[in-house]
């Protein structure tokens, strides 16, 4: 059983940076994708990013792609998220996850492990 816990969410204004950060334990995370998914309200869960438990590759979403990049340490049991150059429509709850690496997908439905959350607000 995966704990994860984010953090490094804040407040920033437009064209800021943050980095967020999820300290995740219970197992090492070498078994495991890892990703950042966001939801804004009003809307739907929706995947930003993911690299593969071997660090072997790496997705993003097409609107964070060259803003935001992932990286994990799994001899740290860590994952991270650099957040440049934010846009307001960045504004959401950001989550980490995890999923076996027997499964690929982006669909959040299918990831199992969740954080609680982080909230990013990027101001005009």
């Amino acid at each position: 059983q995966l704990q994860l816990t984010e953090s490094g969410g804040g407040l920033v204004q437009a064209g800021g940076s943050l980095r967020l950060s999820c300290a995740v334990s219970g197992r090492t995370i070498s078994g495991y994708h890892m990703g950042w998914f966001r939801q804004a309200p009003g809307e739907d869960l929706k995947f930003a990013t993911a690299v593969t438990f071997d660090n072997g590759d790496i997705y993003y979403a097409a609107y964070v792609k060259r803003r935001f990049t992932i990286s994990r340490d799994n001899a740290q049991n860590l994952l991270t998220l650099e957040m440049n150059n934010l846009k307001p429509e960045d504004t959401a709850l950001y989550y980490c996850a995890a999923v076996s690496s027997d499964v690929y997908t982006i669909h959040a439905s299918q990831w199992r492990s969740w954080g609680q959350g982080t909230q990013v607000t990027v101001s005009a």
